[in-house]
């Protein structure tokens, strides 16, 4: 039981790092709500998911390639940057509380979150050093088995993340004031377009050898 609980605190630690996600989710739940928040955490775990079948299996190794390095550098620099911009501009929704919900449909807040997760480089590498380093130490352990409750369980670290992170960022509508409602709301979009040109200057270190 403490292995599969030390699993599962991996899985918060996998999660908790500031970055995109997190700050996606701040923005949502202060805009639109606990769902709206939450469905940002689970198109981000679907992308996790995919993350990891794709170590488990060996693909990922493909995006070790310079040029789909590049690629994805300048793809998630093209989202990260568009959903920032976009949070900058609907900033003043934080405050207005007729537009909750309304905004966008929780499917297309899902399919945010899941875009955001794979066009993360930050991410893959993530889970490559992390969870490969993981599927190494426990074949060398333990059958197909223990692989599977281990991976479950940092699902559920991850699931565990996104849902308090969901609960936080939907109750500081209710205890902060407009004012700070907006400039978190300002902040978040401005972190995302931050991580955007990081990516973007990333992919052009690779394109571009200084």
């Amino acid at each position: 039981m403490s292995i599969f609980l030390s699993y599962v605190f991996l899985g918060l630690s996998l999660a908790a790092p500031i970055g995109p996600i997190n700050a996606a989710q701040l923005d949502k739940g202060i805009k639109n709500g606990f769902w709206h928040a939450w469905f940002i955490g689970l198109g981000s775990l679907a992308g996790d998911l995919l993350l990891m079948g794709a170590v488990y299996f060996g693909i990922v190794q493909f995006l070790e390639i310079p040029f789909m390095k590049a690629f994805l550098w300048s793809f998630g620099c093209f989202v990260l940057i568009y959903t920032g911009i976009e949070g900058l501009f609907s900033a003043k929704q934080a405050a207005n509380v007729s537009t909750r919900h309304t905004s966008s449909s929780l499917t297309k807040t899902f399919f945010t979150g899941f875009v955001l997760a794979l066009s993360n480089p930050l991410s893959i590498l993530f889970w490559l050093g992390i969870y490969g380093s993981v599927l190494a130490q426990t074949v060398a352990e333990y059958d197909t088995t223990h692989i599977a409750l281990y991976s479950f369980a940092i699902i559920v670290g991850l699931l565990v993340w996104d849902f308090s992170m969901a609960i936080v960022a939907s109750s500081f509508r209710k205890l902060l004031t407009d004012k700070l409602l907006i400039l978190i709301s300002l902040l978040s979009g401005f972190s995302l377009v931050v991580f955007g040109i990081y990516f973007g200057y990333k992919a052009l270190e690779l394109l571009f050898p200084f």
